[in-house]
């Protein structure tokens, strides 16, 4: 079995969220969406892109990092 890769974005996402000492599942709750689909976003399983904006907005995430 392959081991999944954060994408950059993904990667970015998860380091900040360790900052702010919060879970993927807080912010999945915030979102509004599920922990599981979270995740698929940040290893690039799907696009999120209706999330992208306000997983930025929550986490004060920079455009510079935007998902790959």
């Amino acid at each position: 079995m392959r081991k999944r890769k954060l994408t950059p974005f993904g990667l970015r996402v998860k380091n900040r969220l360790a900052d702010l000492n919060m879970s993927q599942k807080v912010l999945a709750e915030k979102l509004g969406t599920s922990d599981v689909y979270l995740s698929m976003i940040l290893y690039g399983e799907r696009s999120g892109d209706m999330y992208i904006e306000n997983i930025k907005l929550f986490l004060n995430i920079e455009d510079d990092c935007f998902k790959a």
